[in-house]
């Protein structure tokens, strides 16, 4: 695709490489799956699938920017202590997934972070121990 002499990448294309850091492989490349989840602006974009030109003047955040002078982020805590990573597959969609939940509503019941995490597909666990590690990460992000 080609607009006005400008070639439309997608964001994990463009980033590849470059000075930031983007948790991205093999399918995700075309939106295959979710386990790439971009933040732009505290508006959760559900794929990866996203053009240069729409995250234009944007601020894109990954897993990786996450932490913070090493210490890692309440979510990536969580989920390190409550198990709720298994193969680490979906665990970067997991992670952005509940960060801009947890942005919106600092305080979710078990029903919205279920809701929440709703378009991740995990299969090594039946989501109870996920559940537990955002509900960890609320509570040390609320106090």
């Amino acid at each position: 695709m080609a607009t006005a002499g400008l070639s439309l990448k997608l964001v994990v294309e463009a980033s590849r490489g470059a000075v930031i850091a983007v948790h991205a492989a093999g399918g995700l490349a075309r939106g295959h799956v979710q386990a790439l989840r971009l933040l732009r602006a505290a508006e959760g974009l559900c794929r990866s699938a996203v053009a240069v030109l729409q995250a234009d003047g944007g601020k894109i955040m990954t897993i990786e920017g996450l932490a913070n002078n090493g210490e890692l982020h309440p979510l990536q805590e969580g989920f390190w202590e409550k198990h709720g990573l298994q193969c680490g597959y979906c665990t970067p969609g997991m992670i952005m997934s509940a960060y801009d939940l947890l942005q919106r509503n600092p305080d979710p019941s078990e029903r919205e972070i279920r809701n929440g995490l709703s378009g991740n597909l995990c299969r090594c666990t039946g989501y109870h121990n996920i559940v537990k590690s955002v509900q960890f990460a609320a509570e040390k992000m609320r106090s």
